[in-house]
């Protein structure tokens, strides 16, 4: 029997939200089309939420942590409650170990949630999300976007064409399978190289 999910952690921009790059605007907050309802369905069946989000926007001095905090506080209000939100604010050549794809961030957030890593599944648009929830021991799910390369869905381990087929997955218990619903074909659907937003 495949065991529960206890907690899943989401990429913020271009995964729960539209992503603005470098967004210190709460006005500019959009959440993705079925946000709201996947993440009642988690909470309806007792299952954390939470937030690890890259601000490396921070580190290049186009945003403050107050902006950040700022943006997530309005996440939280379209979006929330979330049990957790955990922000890198450095950018990619500091050599922190919180930034994704290392695996800091995932680790703190389960521990604040009360988590094994192995009972979480970290939910983003991009390979440095799944590849950090592989590096703490957790589970990852690929959702991508425009912004998502055609090699990153290729590696993936399992992938989702949107964010209620991976949510619907997670409540199955840990993922399993490359492809979690064949809905549309993932990979003629995104081959398109990373867009303007990418790196943040």
């Amino acid at each position: 029997m495949n065991h529960p999910v206890k907690a899943v952690l989401f990429d913020r921009d271009g995964t729960l939200v539209e992503d603005v790059p470098y967004n210190g605007d709460p006005d500019l907050v959009r959440p993705v089309a079925g946000a709201r309802e996947a993440l009642a369905r988690l909470r309806a069946r007792g299952i954390a939420t939470g937030v690890v989000t890259n601000q490396s926007g921070v580190a290049r001095g186009l945003l403050s942590e107050a902006d950040v905090r700022r943006v997530n506080r309005r996440v939280d209000e379209l979006l929330g409650p979330f049990d957790v939100f955990a922000v890198c604010p450095h950018g990619p050549d500091d050599g922190c170990g919180c930034r994704k794809p290392q695996p800091g961030m995932v680790l703190w957030a389960a521990g604040r949630v009360c988590t094994h890593p192995a009972d979480l599944v970290v939910i983003g648009d991009i390979g440095a999300d799944v590849e950090a929830a592989r590096r703490a021991g957790a589970h990852g799910i690929l959702v991508p976007n425009a912004q998502t390369r055609p090699e990153e869905v290729t590696a993936g381990d399992h992938v989702a064409p949107d964010l209620a087929t991976a949510v619907r997955a997670v409540l199955d218990g840990v993922p399993r399978g490359r492809v979690l619903v064949d809905e549309r074909p993932i990979r003629e659907a995104f081959t398109t190289g990373p867009g303007p937003g990418r790196c943040r």
